[in-house]
């Protein structure tokens, strides 16, 4: 099967300062007592709205699923936050670039305006995302300090232990964490341009010897514009999916990626080749029924998967058992069985 390449150069790389006091011309009573974010997407000159870039909140505390909504006509996106929200991290994706990353923090009442501007040109940079944890406990460690050795900026882990370094030139840099009680850590990573380097850092405690655990993978740029990695990290969260990556599939090497699939309980293939769920059935007749299919966003339940779409062909895979866990990008009346949602690379 073949898929055309594209080939996009515009990249978001500048993200102006948040405010948090009300805005002026603002209604500021539109979400009641609870906060609201006003989103304004602009040319490098701020003079030109740009429409349907995207914009990408991640909540820190609350569990809820991270936002991921296209600018409107305007360049603008509003939302009311959530009043059990305290912190979100906040961005832009346009194409195969994206902002740098901010944290905003939300206080009832507030209007906070964030105003990102777009440069138009090559990605010369990429970004670094990751996850500290103990690495005998595998407990999270929140504060540590997180840095490209000669760069000034420093990101710090969150209470989930996670972090963002954005806008960081491509090439081999050393990476450096550090916690106090921790053994320093430093690292060799690749950031590859335009796309998200994800570590995964285990410090050990510094009674102990031995060495830090650390896990490197480049993301998938085109599977990140998706919003395949913030549903596989909210999914884990809260056991709301089941996800494969091209990694898992390249280690199991299944000769049909319909065979991996199958593996999970509750999901069969139908005689006509179509999954369908074990746990619920089509009326009274008792029959499976049949889970919806996705290939790269188009509806492909009608056709067998395995004729139109090989496991070397696959970057990652979506498999909702049921209606309670689907994102809302993939429900509707005909998903109440669940949805396999699969992409190619």
């Amino acid at each position: 099967m073949t898929r055309v390449a594209r080939t996009m150069t515009i990249a978001v790389v500048s993200l102006l300062a948040v405010a948090v006091a009300p805005a002026t011309g603002q209604d500021g009573d539109d979400c009641g007592e609870r906060a609201s974010l006003r989103v304004a997407v602009l040319d490098e000159s701020g003079t030109v709205a740009l429409p349907g870039a995207t914009v990408v909140l991640r909540w820190h505390e609350a569990r809820r699923r991270p936002v991921r909504e296209a600018a409107d006509t305007q360049g603008r996106f509003f939302l009311c936050v959530p009043r059990d929200a305290r912190e979100a991290t906040l961005w832009a994706e346009l194409g195969d670039g994206s902002s740098e990353q901010a944290v905003v923090a939300f206080e009832p009442g507030d209007v906070h305006e964030v105003e990102l501007r777009v440069l138009v040109g090559t990605v010369r940079a990429g970004r670094i995302i990751g996850r500290v944890y103990d690495g005998v406990t595998g407990d999270a460690v929140a504060t540590a300090a997180v840095s490209v050795r000669g760069r000034g900026r420093q990101a710090q882990s969150n209470r989930r232990g996670r972090f963002v370094l954005s806008a960081v030139p491509e090439g081999q840099h050393e990476l450096e964490v550090g916690h106090i009680g921790y053994a320093p850590l430093g690292h060799a990573v690749t950031v590859t341009r335009g796309l998200t380097t994800e570590v995964e850092i285990g410090l050990v405690p510094t009674p102990v010897e031995m060495e830090p655990l650390v896990a490197t993978v480049t993301r998938s740029r085109r599977l990140e514009i998706k919003g395949f990695y913030e549903r596989k990290l909210w999914g884990e969260l809260v056991s709301g999916g089941t996800f494969f990556t091209a990694a898992d599939i390249e280690r199991r090497q299944p000769l049909h990626i319909s065979h991996m699939i199958t593996e999970l309980s509750g999901i069969r293939l139908g005689p006509s080749g179509k999954f369908q769920s074990t746990r619920l059935s089509a009326g009274f007749s008792g029959a499976g029924c049949n889970i919806k299919t996705f290939l790269d966003s188009v509806d492909v339940s009608d056709v067998p998967i395995d004729t139109i779409v090989r496991p070397i062909e696959i970057g990652g895979v979506e498999i909702y058992k049921g209606p309670a866990s689907l994102p809302a990008e993939f429900g509707g009346s005909d998903t109440r069985c669940g949805a396999i949602v699969i992409w190619t690379k």
